[in-house]
């Protein structure tokens, strides 16, 4: 089967299938809460994550495609919506033509199961300083000492020796 007789049989049936919808600069969530307001099924997958916002470590929940949603539609639905939905693009598709995914793909990604999410850094895990007069040398993470700062064991003159220095002057190596 030719991959353009491939793209138009996915598009004849009239049974709802997944599509791709490219989304607006960090807009997925927006485009996704637009879509479903307007009565579309649609899905974001998502993931947990530690990130550094505003100088602390925080557990944040953030798309694991960004830029990017599932949206279910049947071929014979009114497409005309999705292109003056607010944070929507368009329709990911070639020559004009919707591509429709495998909904095998959309059941897998719905099925995952998430990892709980583990801290980016426990105590005795192996670091390296970014910043300040020990910058490239490799320190032991001890533990967090308030919100922005780490406690670190530094090789020194032969000697472990702890230190104190800001959260956002190391990486975990």
């Amino acid at each position: 089967m030719s991959v353009s007789t491939a793209m138009t049989h996915c598009i004849t049936g009239t049974a709802p299938g997944w599509y791709l919808v490219h989304c607006k600069s960090r807009q997925d969530e927006r485009a996704e809460q637009n879509l479903l307001r307007q009565g579309y099924i649609c899905y974001r997958p998502q993931h947990s994550c530690e990130r550094i916002v505003r100088g602390c470590r925080q557990i944040i929940v953030e798309s694991l495609f960004p830029g990017y949603l599932f949206i279910q539609l049947a071929a014979d639905a009114n497409w005309g919506p999705l292109r003056s939905t607010r944070g929507v693009i368009r329709v990911v598709g070639f020559g004009g033509i919707p591509l429709r995914l495998d909904n095998r793909l959309i059941e897998r990604l719905q099925q995952r199961k998430t990892a709980p999410v583990r801290p980016a850094l426990e105590a005795g895990d192996s670091v390296r300083i970014t910043e300040g007069g020990f910058a490239e040398l490799d320190a032991i993470f001890v533990a967090m000492d308030g919100e922005q700062r780490v406690i670190l064991l530094l090789n020194m003159l032969n000697r472990q020796q702890q230190i104190s220095m800001p959260l956002l002057s190391v990486i975990k190596n």
